[in-house]
């Protein structure tokens, strides 16, 4: 007997920008609410829940294993099970997969899945004060820019300054111009606005509180990142970040606060508990690229995961390609020979509406499943590059 895993009660917070609504709360505290929040929308026993699983790619001792952490700090039971997991980019998709896995295998009835970063809390930190300094200087790393820096092994694969490069190589490859990552960055703020008019993010939004700059209480509920008014003129005046790139801060994904969380159940547990799923997992996969071309990672990650479930592109209701840079997506799409598509990213992605890396494979999951419904869809694609040179892919089916 085939063992389906259904997605239910997906929400989000609003996503805020680097330093921004968000910054006076911790990943912890993000985590929390979105559990609160899943559990108070399903109505489930706390109890029923067999694991949690949260992603997160800047992790923190401030909450070791945010997974458990957030669960006890939610007012879960001790007896439910929690972990963490870091995939970077990718982590979100993968502690779904994970959950999907551990429901279709018959381990697990019901597990709460979390995708959160705190990106304004992420630390500094040194690697030579364990033993104490005698004298001299010691350097602080900024774990943020750090791990970018550090996402292959040097000595094998040579430095890269970031992951600008990598989309600065892509460029190069596919003939993107700085007019092409311009329009496309337009695009995804225009798209985004519009969903925002519509009312198309209230069903996966949960608000949240959280202090001003002043100490003031305030209760933040729209993406913070979004600007309706962006132009490709007001955009062609920003410097790009390599010189003579084609990649600036105005087509490039945000630094981001936020966090998502669903449940993956069984068809069983479902019933027990009269949830009413958005969709099935279908499928998912992984795969590697050169880490100087990381963005490409979609392109081999849908290929395996396509091949695996016997469909391809047109096969596929609506696509969310994660924009990690205007001119990686741009690539991934003429690779696809989709360029242009109108089912790609309908309500804006990364580069407008933000990209907290723990917590972004969450929250495109829960736009897409959502507006999957709206659009009586039955097959939408997500998939994300992974810095380090990974794309991670999943398919999930209308139910």
């Amino acid at each position: 007997m085939t063992r389906h895993a259904l997605i239910a009660c997906p929400v989000r917070t609003p996503i805020g920008k680097f330093g921004g609504a968000l910054r006076s709360l911790g990943a912890d505290q993000l985590a929390v609410h979105v559990i609160q929040a899943v559990l108070a929308r399903s109505g489930v026993p706390a109890e029923s829940i067999d694991d949690v699983i949260a992603s997160q790619s800047y992790a923190s001792s401030e909450a070791p294993c945010i997974g458990r952490y957030a669960a006890l700090d939610a007012g879960m039971p001790v007896s439910v099970a929690g972990y963490s997991l870091d995939r970077r980019c990718g982590s979100g998709v993968q502690a779904i997969a994970n959950a999907a896995m551990a429901v279709q295998s018959g381990n697990a009835e019901a597990v709460l899945v979390v995708g959160v970063e705190s990106m304004s809390n992420v630390e500094y930190y040194s690697t030579d004060m364990r033993w104490g300094r005698r004298a001299g200087s010691t350097v602080f790393h900024d774990r943020l820019e750090r791990g970018r820096e550090r996402s292959q092994p040097e000595r094998r694969f040579g430095r890269i300054s970031g992951m600008p490069e990598t989309a600065e190589n892509l460029a190069r490859d596919y003939g993107v111009t700085r007019k092409d990552a311009d329009s496309f960055a337009v695009r995804s703020h225009r798209l985004a606005a519009a969903a925002w008019e519509a009312g198309r993010f209230s069903d996966e939004l949960v608000p949240i509180e959280a202090k001003t700059m002043r100490g003031a209480s305030t209760v933040f509920e729209r993406d913070e990142g979004v600007r309706p008014d962006a132009s490709e003129d007001a955009l062609a005046a920003l410097r790009p970040l390599l010189p003579g790139g084609v990649t600036t801060a105005g087509n490039a994904s945000q630094q981001n606060d936020a966090a998502a969380a669903c449940l993956v159940v069984s068809e069983a547990y479902a019933n027990r508990y009269a949830l009413s799923p958005l969709a099935r997992f279908a499928g998912w996969a992984a795969a590697g690229c050169e880490p100087g071309r990381m963005g490409i990672g979609p392109v081999p990650a849908v290929s395996k995961l396509l091949g695996k479930v016997g469909m391809t592109l047109s096969d596929i209701d609506l696509i969310e390609l994660n924009e990690a840079f205007a001119a990686q997506a741009i690539a991934v799409l003429r690779e696809w020979r989709i360029d242009g598509d109108e089912r790609v990213n309908v309500n804006g992605s990364g580069i407008s509406l933000g990209h907290p890396v723990g917590a972004t494979g969450l929250r495109i999951m829960a736009t897409l499943v959502y507006e999957m419904q709206r659009r009586n869809a039955r097959f939408g694609l997500e998939t994300m590059c992974v810095g380090g040179g990974q794309g991670m892919a999943a398919l999930f089916e209308r139910v």
